[in-house]
């Protein structure tokens, strides 16, 4: 009669076999995933309940220390469409930035990015959409007014040496118009590129995708976009993220956006579960032999002061798990 593996053994045993793990196309996976943690700003921008700010300068004081390379702060939106984001300066101002870690800040326009430049600012990020229609529901502009828009941000960033991110949504599917032509996301991060944005997060913000969607997505955007400056930004509500974001490493993306504890949805999305988990995220990554520099003991630590500040459950598969060792 064998006594179990210890857990904790166990999960070390198993994160080892991966290591030897390719791809069935002999392409190898990326060697190193820059994971970008966006639980302080989309994780926490759809919270009914006013966050107060020690609390968001703490979440995000407390993810500088566990090796994550970034950290998306906040949001330099106006109060009136995200209460949540209203303090964004105090924000700001008052975490401890660590050396080597990046803070970047949602700018939607020349406003929020002027401001965003006062507060400390030394990344932005913009958001598009793949889609008409949630283009119009969620910044009330065609695609290319949204473009236009953007075009003073970049200017403006341009003079003041300040790095642009930028998102685009429903590149899987969208709320209004269902499937989304992977041409229609490649003409958007085409162009967003060409605007000057050095890194482009192709964003399933409603979670519908699955691998094959995301293989034939990514076929097309990487045609018009090096696939050395694309990020996956997977929502988990139909329980597809990691395969998605496995068929994204597969094809040669090495950058991850993922919500610690799984925080935030999209407020345009009915039921919508929200972001994948990073601590999901670095597990498989881990287990793949892929270096993230992020620890993951100390990551699920800081889920749970969250999860707890919240009063909540963690959405984390693997903290749910490891709470339990």
């Amino acid at each position: 009669n064998m006594a179990p593996v210890p857990t904790r053994v166990l999960l070390r045993m198993v994160q080892n076999f991966g290591r030897k793990y390719s791809t069935s196309a002999g392409k190898r996976l990326p060697e190193y995933v820059k994971v970008v943690e966006v639980g302080p700003r989309d994780g926490l921008q759809n919270e009914k309940e006013l966050v107060p700010t020690s609390v968001k300068v703490d979440l995000i004081n407390r993810l500088s220390e566990t090796g994550l390379p970034v950290i998306e702060a906040t949001s330099f939106v106006s109060p009136k469409w995200v209460p949540q984001m209203g303090d964004h300066t105090e924000v700001l101002r008052d975490i401890r930035r660590h050396p080597g870690v990046n803070y970047p800040v949602l700018t939607p326009n020349l406003k929020g990015f002027q401001s965003a430049l006062a507060a400390g600012a030394k990344e932005v990020a913009i958001f598009g959409a793949a889609s008409e229609s949630f283009s119009k529901k969620n910044i009330n502009c065609t695609i290319e007014e949204s473009l236009r828009r953007f075009d003073e941000v970049m200017k403006a960033a341009k003079e003041a040496d300040i790095p642009v991110r930028a998102y685009v949504s429903c590149v899987l599917g969208c709320p209004y118009e269902g499937k989304i032509q992977p041409q229609a996301v490649a003409e958007v991060a085409k162009k967003m590129y060409a605007m000057g944005c050095y890194e482009i997060s192709l964003g399933d913000t409603i979670g519908v995708g699955t691998p094959g969607g995301m293989h034939d997505m990514l076929d097309a955007v990487a045609k018009e976009v090096p696939i050395s400056a694309l990020a996956v930004h997977c929502h988990d509500t139909y329980g597809q993220a990691l395969a998605n974001i496995l068929t994204a490493l597969q094809m040669g993306v090495s950058m991850v956006d993922s919500s610690v504890a799984g925080l935030g949805g999209c407020p345009y999305a009915k039921g919508a579960s929200g972001n994948v988990a990073t601590e999901d995220v670095v597990y498989m990554l881990h287990g793949l032999g892929i270096r993230t520099g992020v620890d993951l003991d100390k990551l699920t630590s800081v889920g749970s002061f969250i999860s707890a500040a919240l009063n909540r459950k963690t959405s984390s598969k693997v903290a749910q798990a490891m709470s339990k060792l």
